[in-house]
């Protein structure tokens, strides 16, 4: 993977804007801004119709341990509704916003996320990649993300920072928890539009999923898929976000790259095909979404060509990998990240 790991430099003011311009010209007389709600509907009917038939499943099964192979099949469903949600979120589905919301927040409320919570948290996120202080996808406690972040650790975060490259996939399987409770907690403070809605939603979700579970389980059997589906859950949307920035440069508070810069150099792509778009919702493409949040997912394979091209003409660092070696550079990432923690004396920082 072709990256530079150092802090992005500042200065370095460009004529960004007009370049910029001169892409986004290229893309749309391409027409790849159309929408394609048809393509949308054919693809949400599939999830929707794999969603339910884990549910039959489910009920057809009965109190087997087999059922443990039911539970994965539901995190992969789970994915994928959520990955629609995502694209519904960044208006790729319709040209208005209310009625990708409308669709976004059904589907949140089938796999107990909140949506209001998550596109407030995405639309930051967009706007500042793994930009300090400011992104909040580099933003957690468990995780440290640039040695600045380690230096700040103390306790057990610090001691968590330090062996972070082998804890990260453990830490994953925690994630579909954490995005059920974000959402628990963002209705509970009010921080939400449609508070009232949202809490409805997920009050429901978490009723209805308990009492099917239990219903069509033995306890022990439901408590074990309860674990396995979001286990799997969580490490399958952390493997499909984790590639996309966590590895590349962070940039300081004050820098001054311009938006092409600040969102290419800042992100990563995978590559793989069909394949691989098909399993990370798209998200492969990530420095083409980056620069162009509502373009269809479907489509942005026929962008990357143009923007590579584009990047490389002018010098622009442009980074793709395999899914493999991706992962092995943020994983060598996070550990280079904790070696000065390691190296420390004994007692430093607490």
């Amino acid at each position: 993977m072709d990256t530079v790991r150092s802090t992005a430099p500042r200065g370095q003011a460009t004529s960004g804007g007009s370049e910029f311009a001169e892409l986004t010209a290229m893309v749309k007389e391409a027409g790849l801004f159309r929408r394609r709600p048809l393509q949308y509907a054919m693809r949400g009917a599939l999830a929707l119709l794999a969603y339910a038939g884990v549910w039959v499943l489910l009920a057809l099964f009965g109190g087997t341990w087999w059922q443990l192979g039911t539970a994965v099949l539901l995190a992969i469903a789970y994915t994928q509704l959520a990955f629609l949600g995502h694209d519904a979120g960044h208006k790729q589905i319709f040209r208005g916003r209310k009625a990708n919301d409308a669709v976004g927040t059904a589907l949140a409320g089938l796999v107990g996320m909140s949506y209001g919570w998550w596109v407030g948290k995405h639309t930051r996120h967009h706007a500042n990649p793994n930009l300090e202080d400011s992104d909040p996808d580099i933003d957690m406690p468990a995780l440290a993300f640039s040695t600045g972040q380690s230096r700040t650790r103390v306790g057990f975060l610090r001691w968590m920072a330090k062996y972070q490259a082998f804890l990260f996939f453990p830490l994953l399987l925690l994630e579909g928890l954490d995005l059920h409770w974000s959402g628990i907690k963002a209705v509970w403070h009010g921080e939400l539009k449609a508070r009232r809605l949202e809490a409805v939603l997920l009050t429901a979700h978490l009723v209805g999923y308990l009492a099917a579970v239990f219903l069509l389980l033995p306890p022990g059997i439901a408590v074990a898929f309860i674990a396995v589906h979001h286990a799997v859950w969580g490490v399958y949307m952390g493997c499909s976000f984790a590639p996309n920035h966590k590895a590349m440069p962070h940039l300081e508070p004050g820098h001054r790259l311009d938006f092409l810069r600040r969102q290419v150099l800042t992100s990563h792509n995978v590559s793989g095909g069909r394949w691989m778009t098909f399993t990370l919702g798209g998200l492969n493409y990530q420095i083409e979404h980056h620069l162009f949040p509502s373009i269809p997912m479907a489509t942005l394979h026929r962008a990357q060509p143009l923007v590579r091209d584009f990047c490389r003409d002018r010098g622009i660092s442009y980074s793709q990998g395999g899914l493999v070696r991706t992962y092995a550079d943020v994983l060598r990432h996070l550990h280079e990240v904790g070696s000065p923690l390691r190296t420390a004396p004994k007692g430093a920082g607490g």
